[in-house]
């Protein structure tokens, strides 16, 4: 049983890492529009509908789970290969 609660406080560690590098709504599509991305192609790569991925560069959602994740990923590569000036 302890090793259960182990896996479920790992977890929530690197819910609450991911969570503090994700980028400000206005930042993220910043770095999307840098990078020469579409928001249909960025959703399309992250598992959610453009109406969802627009919903969080607006700031009207976050992003959630597996996708929060994905999304925060990918955009850190994005930063990797573009200078936001």
């Amino acid at each position: 049983m302890r090793h259960v609660k182990v896996r479920h406080v790992s977890a929530l560690i690197e819910e609450i890492r991911i969570t503090k590098r994700l980028p400000s709504p206005a930042d993220a599509r910043a770095l999307r529009i840098a990078a020469g991305v579409s928001l249909v192609r960025l959703a399309r790569e992250v598992g959610v509908s453009g109406a969802a991925l627009l919903a969080w560069e607006e700031g009207r959602y976050k992003p959630r789970g597996a996708h929060r994740a994905a999304y925060v990923r990918l955009l850190e590569e994005l930063s990797r290969e573009v200078e936001i000036g």
